[in-house]
């Protein structure tokens, strides 16, 4: 398993940033180790199954495909090394052929601050996606392309997988921090400055504006809906020990009320690793993605 540190001057954010990336591309075949290949389906006619067999002998010689991908968001006063150092997610991306591209997104909880230039939606939906399909053997289908995160995470992954639809197939949340309803209630007299008021209107603005806005990921599952857009694959999970249960619920609900399809999975957990790292294996498990892949990586883990 490839674990790459990428820094690149990011134009929506105006400076050099870091990311994280897994990439399975460095795992072993040896001499006799069965390949992976197309098998014919029983009903297909003779010349369907030599095509698909004639295909597939060439397995061995013909170029890569490029990687399904999952850019996956951590939650607050975490950054891009949360999710390697807190989950075994670089031994299950590498189990299932799957690139992982983890971004830091400081406190920002991944939504535009035109005031400061920090345009961290667009840098997620756009930017990110853009310029790490140029470094990497990466598909460019929708369909292969994912958004998941862990509380702030959670929260970004669905403002930005429903804000920009169109790039991503599936959204995962863990633990989603869905604070947008009644955070126009917050006052400054608490000890916890990220419960403050003054916190949440240096990231969304005007609080009064923020339910009807697309920083509100109800607001944007209402809209998508009335359009008739190609809303992503969802994945709602949370601990049943979470402060976060009933807000996760709400919003479950609201997708059910507006016939958006969503996976909703509780657990036994609270807002903790323990909790996620079970979570992104269910959501790994979730995805479209491939069942068996072959070969051998560090510690000779792998199908032989």
């Amino acid at each position: 398993m490839a674990l790459i540190q990428v820094n690149f001057l990011s134009k929506s954010l105006m400076r050099t940033v870091p990311i994280q990336v897994i990439l399975p591309v460095d795992k072993l075949t040896f001499p006799g180790m069965p390949q992976r290949m197309e098998t014919p389906p029983r009903d297909a006619s003779a010349a369907g199954r030599a095509c698909i067999e004639r295909n597939a002998s060439h397995l061995a010689g013909a170029e890569e495909k490029p990687f399904k991908t999952l850019y996956l968001l951590h939650g607050i006063f975490g950054n891009y090394t949360d999710w390697v150092s807190g989950t075994n997610i670089q031994r299950w991306a590498e189990e299932k052929n799957l690139a992982v591209v983890m971004p830091s997104g400081e406190n920002a909880f991944y939504v535009d601050r035109p005031a400061e230039n920090n345009f961290y939606g667009e840098f997620i939906g756009q930017e990110l996606v853009e310029i790490t399909r140029k470094m990497f053997p990466l598909s460019r289908k929708r369909e292969d392309t994912f958004i998941a995160g862990l509380s702030m995470g959670g929260y970004g992954a669905l403002r930005n997988g429903l804000k920009y639809h169109e790039t991503f197939g599936c959204i995962a949340g863990l633990s989603s921090a869905m604070i947008a309803d009644g955070i126009e209630k917050r006052t400054d007299d608490t000890p916890v400055f990220i419960e403050s008021r003054s916190f949440a209107e240096s990231i969304f603005g005007n609080l009064d504006e923020l339910a009807e806005s697309d920083k509100n990921p109800a607001f944007l599952a209402k809209k998508l809906a009335k359009e008739g857009a190609g809303i992503p694959a969802i994945y709602l999970t949370c601990g049943t020990s979470d402060s976060l249960l009933e807000p996760n619920r709400k919003f479950v609900k609201l997708l059910e009320s507006l016939d958006i399809p969503v996976t909703y999975v509780e657990g036994e957990g609270a807002h903790e690793w323990d909790f996620w790292n079970r979570s992104i294996k269910k959501v790994l498990d979730w995805l479209p993605l491939e069942e068996d892949a072959m070969g051998i990586n560090s510690g000779n883990v792998g199908s032989v």
